[in-house]
């Protein structure tokens, strides 16, 4: 395989046909094929609809996007992936966060070991704990049952965590409290504790190290604020569960190793949150329910191994990023769920998508001369519509957007859910066709004002339908964009999987922690930053 992509027949091919497409309108390209809305929309199973004939493609840019797919060999990097090969080259490790959510008869070796025996050893260890802790069994340091948890890590430790609780806080034991820590800013320790007794509290500390600064910054104050209250060492025990692999750490903060809970350095920090990671949704939710939200992962990964590269929900999301972002230049990707419970959606999916793709080197080390790594955000509608909506629809960029709607309410409250999805429908229309100066002239409108009320429309869109917000149909979400980001990494021959820009600033942050909290230690940075540090300490 040709190592540089845009030397490729195939990426040449897209480059000529761009520059054929690239001032034709949705209108157009509707008129010209009554057919289109059979040849892009599909339907997984029975729970997704995938409608994304909204997008500025033919019949003949989804023929080469496929082709390009071909020609990067995706289908043998995509089973490289399941077969625990190690892609993730840069560490020297598999990546394997498909074996979390893998049935317990399969069989996945990495090192002549079959981890799937292992994901389910944990499995079944956080189900006999999280149902000791929802039924009262568990009991605190002075014998009071544990009414408040409080989850603390950061990264893939906390928003996996907290988007979970909030996306499926339906199905939650709602006479158990649930909190988030991971700033280091204190704010966030102090508000989460604020109305809890400490007797009733147990902590739940996620780091693979127990080393991370914030995290154990935050433990450290957890600690702190628990034996104030109830003064006396052995009550860490009761009160505190660990995430780790880091057995001497552990037991030197004062939890038993018996309440560890493992994790393995195949799975990503991003890609956790079905792991022992999850600990805190399963407590929140339960295991049966826990499982059906592993059962989701599960049954989008087999869509995403076996399904025709044409009938591939990821495979597709992934190449129409590519499609926009290097032809078009396009830089943002907006993720817009139409359910109030998927609010922190787009924040987890920020992490997931720039934390993995946001490299500017190859696989051999040489420089990308090619854009990679979108800038996802949103919020949910019909909030969105009064906030960023003008942006997208006359805006002087193109935002391609995911609409995400549910064709059932969890909360049954008519006229709502009718009103949410006419919002839905109704705004991936106004986007790809928008509306013209005749049209609004039509309306009577004064000449004055026509170029301000006229949509150019011929922004792109995708539209997702589910049934209903399950835990099942989260799972399938959540995997749905965890293989477009795959998708896109193997296209752009980048590592998707390691995070070395994340660590140069920790480094010279906790340089900086020691020249703040010693005066005497003489400044050698630059000249801004050493005023900022001067500034500080004053």
């Amino acid at each position: 395989m040709n190592n540089e992509l845009k030397k490729s027949s195939a990426w040449k091919k897209l480059e000529k046909h761009y520059k054929e497409i690239e001032n034709k309108h949705l209108s157009e390209l509707f008129k010209e094929d009554p057919q289109r809305i059979n040849k892009f929309t599909m339907n997984v199973g029975e729970d997704i609809y995938f409608d994304f004939s909204k997008h500025r493609i033919t019949e003949e840019t989804f023929e080469l996007l496929i082709n390009l797919a071909v020609e990067r060999n995706l289908t043998a990097k995509r089973e490289a992936m399941f077969e625990g090969n190690k892609i993730n080259t840069t560490e020297n490790r598999a990546v394997l966060h498909t074996a979390l959510r893998t049935p317990a008869d399969s069989k996945v070796m990495v090192d002549n070991v079959n981890v799937v025996e292992q994901v389910h050893v944990v499995l079944d260890k956080m189900s006999w704990f999280a149902n000791r802790v929802r039924s009262g069994q568990w009991k605190g340091y002075t014998g009071k049952r544990i009414k408040n948890i409080v989850n603390i890590g950061i990264g893939g430790s906390d928003l996996g965590p907290v988007m979970a609780y909030e996306a499926l806080k339906f199905y939650s034991q709602r006479d158990l409290n649930f909190r988030f820590v991971s700033n280091i800013d204190g704010n966030d320790f102090a508000e989460a504790v604020r109305e809890f007794e400490a007797d009733e509290t147990l902590f739940i500390v996620s780091s693979k190290t127990f080393t991370t600064l914030e995290t154990m910054t935050n433990a450290r104050t957890a600690r702190k604020w628990l034996l104030d209250s109830l003064q006396n060492e052995n009550a860490v025990a009761d009160h505190f569960v660990a995430v780790s692999t880091n057995v001497e750490q552990v037991t030197k903060f004062g939890i038993n190793p018996q309440n560890m809970f493992e994790f393995w350095d195949w799975v990503g920090g991003r890609y956790s949150m079905d792991s022992a990671i999850g600990l805190s949704t399963m407590l929140a939710i339960g295991p049966e329910n826990f499982n059906q939200l592993l059962k989701g992962f599960h049954e989008m990964d087999e869509h995403f191994r076996s399904a025709p590269l044409k009938q591939n929900i990821p495979v597709i999301m992934g190449l129409l990023n590519i499609w926009y972002g290097n032809f078009f230049g396009v830089q943002t990707q907006a993720v817009l769920p139409y359910n109030k419970y998927l609010h922190r959606f787009p924040a987890y999916l920020q992490q997931l998508t720039m934390e993995s793709n946001g490299k500017h080197v190859r696989l051999d080390g040489a420089k990308v001369d090619y854009q990679t790594g979108a800038i996802y955000w949103g919020e949910p509608g019909t909030n969105g519509q009064h906030s960023f909506y003008q942006l997208i629809h006359q805006g002087t960029i193109i935002i391609p957007c995911d609409f995400i709607g549910f064709k059932k309410a969890l909360n049954n409250l008519p006229p709502h859910q009718d009103y949410l999805m006419a919002n839905v429908i109704a705004q991936g229309e106004a986007l790809a066709f928008g509306k013209t100066q005749a049209e609004v002239s039509k309306q009577g409108v004064p000449e004055e004002l026509v170029p301000h009320k006229t949509f150019e429309g011929n922004r792109p869109s995708s539209t997702f339908i589910l049934d209903n917000l399950t835990p099942e149909s989260l799972g399938k979400l959540i995997a749905m964009y965890e293989h477009s980001v795959f998708v896109q990494g193997a296209i752009w021959g980048i590592n998707s999987f390691d995070q070395m820009g994340v660590e140069l600033g920790k480094v010279l942050a906790k340089k900086i922690i020691d020249e703040m909290q010693n005066k005497g230690i003489p400044l050698n940075h630059d000249d801004s930053t050493n005023a900022l540090i001067e500034h500080y300490r004053k």
